[in-house]
């Protein structure tokens, strides 16, 4: 925890001393001193900025909780059972080049514009990564692991429980994190349609009114989502994953 805390304070430095050498030289509007920004942020945060943060960590939650109950168990049988693979890797190629963003118009359509359609779509991109990246896992795992419990008549279940869901926690958190960002981006991108609240829809608002102050401070707030994300992530491996 102290690594990641001494990484915060690092990349923090880095990044606001950068942003007010970029304001000073400048000299917009446009690129606010980061100070005026922070202390802003503070005054708005409980009475404009909650309620959005709220909703984005709502839609965020919801997506990645839906993404590993599917693709979890669904990526530890496809690598498995080798009939299973052939049957649904296929549609797994097809599917996955292509930009989920460009399914968001069909989501919309078929569940609306309200808080599914932005669900779904996070969904979308998260359980692709978990399941292609669990099945080479999984179809790499060596086999010998599996024949202690296969000599004691162990079933498929038992190998499950024993063996392949604590192999694959350390590539199920990986995939997860390197979905994470993407899946920030397309809800930003998201919540522009059919809301009026998620920090998406904050930011842009923000922009459109001319007030850049708040844009920033929108925009400062979803980083810090997204870090403090990243952080959960890496604490929890480091609990569950220990070996």
């Amino acid at each position: 925890m102290k690594q990641i805390l001494y990484k915060a304070i690092y990349l923090t430095s880095a990044v606001f001393l950068l942003w007010y050498m970029a304001s000073l030289l400048i000299h917009s509007k446009i690129i606010p001193s980061p100070f005026v920004v922070v202390a802003h942020t503070c005054n708005i945060f409980q009475d404009k900025i909650l309620i959005h943060c709220f909703y984005s960590l709502k839609r965020i939650g919801i997506g990645i909780l839906a993404a590993l109950a599917i693709g979890w168990p669904a990526g530890i049988c496809i690598g498995y059972f080798k009939w299973l693979d052939k049957l649904i890797s296929p549609l797994i190629y097809f599917f996955y080049p292509t930009p989920k963003i460009a399914f968001l118009p069909i989501i919309m359509l078929l569940f609306g514009l309200g808080d599914r359609s932005k669900i779904i779509i996070i969904t979308l991109i998260i359980i692709f990564q978990i399941l292609l990246s669990l099945r080479d896992f999984i179809k790499n795992l060596d086999h010998r692991y599996y024949f202690p419990l296969i000599s004691i008549g162990a079933k498929p279940i038992d190998i499950f429980i024993h063996i392949l869901i604590p192999a694959s926690l350390p590539r199920l958190l990986s995939s997860i994190r390197i979905a994470l960002a993407t899946s920030i981006s397309v809800l930003f991108f998201a919540e522009n349609f059919g809301t009026t609240y998620g920090l998406g829809y904050y930011i842009m608002d923000a922009m459109l009114r001319i007030n850049y102050i708040d844009m920033y401070s929108g925009i400062l707030i979803l980083s810090l989502i997204g870090f403090l994300l990243f952080a959960l992530i890496d604490f929890i491996e480091k609990k569950l994953i220990r070996w």
